[in-house]
């Protein structure tokens, strides 16, 4: 079964002005956990990318304190205030970051079997009452799913396809559109968001229901395998599912994409 639904993308000519743009509390609640899943992902990139180095600096600490005199006091007390100081910053990370990213590390899932095409049309219709309208982008559901089912927590894959379309209004300019396309396998469900990416992500003069900041980092290059700080939910939830999520930018012969992949039914929650 394949069926296509569209949004109407709302009057062209003229860009709404973002001070009069207001949001349903469903949408403000979603906007709050891809914001918390977010500040949680850069924190464990934090953890992650510090310890390396001060792992090193507390190893050649060691190195350096053969070298020296252990007769010299003053070389004995510097080398000593490095590794204390490499400490510190440890037990820091340990403390502070890790702790407060505990939230979303163990991520509970409540499982119960779904039909998934209308988590499709509901969440479609949620991103163009939420944004798109407002913005001038249709959002495109083309779906070749019938009556399968998925045994998975629905409200957090429901998060996790708003923030993916969401994000790819964000970064379509007006009279644009985004697509999302949904298909399943013998043993998983596949869901694809492609738009075409412009500069109208970071234009403070359009309304945006994504932070500034986080907006402004999704510009940026990335390393391999990592995705745009804003996109963290997805990414957790998929994992959490037994599942995968990908984020491709556009080149000359492809769209933007984002792709998630989720078991039809899902092993326990990691």
């Amino acid at each position: 079964m394949t069926t296509s639904t569209t949004g109407t993308a709302g009057a062209t000519g003229t860009q709404p002005a973002a001070s009069t743009f207001a949001v349903s509390e469903r949408t403000a609640h979603l906007r709050a956990e891809a914001a918390l899943f977010m500040r949680d992902h850069v924190l464990s990139l934090v953890s992650h990318d510090l310890r390396g180095p001060l792992n090193a600096i507390h190893s050649w600490a060691y190195v350096l304190e053969r070298k020296l005199d252990p007769n010299d006091p003053n070389s004995q007390r510097a080398v000593t205030g490095i590794r204390n100081g490499v400490d510190q910053q440890v037990k820091l990370l340990e403390t502070v970051v890790d702790a407060t990213r505990a939230e979303t590390k163990s991520l509970a899932l409540a499982y119960a079997p779904f039909p998934l095409h209308p988590l499709l049309d509901e969440t479609a219709e949620e991103v163009r009452s939420g944004l798109a309208r407002t913005r001038g982008v249709e959002v495109v559901v083309n779906s070749q799913l019938g009556t399968e089912q998925l045994n998975g927590d629905r409200e957090r894959l429901a998060a996790a396809l708003w923030v993916m379309l969401t994000f790819a209004v964000e970064s379509s300019a007006q009279d644009s559109a985004v697509t999302l396309e949904a298909r399943a396998d013998a043993t998983a469900w596949h869901a694809a968001v492609t738009y075409e990416a412009s500069a109208a992500l970071v234009d403070a003069s359009l309304p945006h229901l994504l932070e500034a900041f986080a907006r402004k980092q999704a510009r940026e290059p990335r390393e391999a395998n990592r995705i745009a700080w804003v996109l963290a939910l997805c990414k957790r939830v998929a994992e959490a599912h037994g599942g995968g999520f990908e984020q491709q930018d556009a080149t000359d012969a492809a769209p933007a994409t984002l792709s998630l992949r989720v078991p039809l039914s899902a092993p326990a929650a990691r």
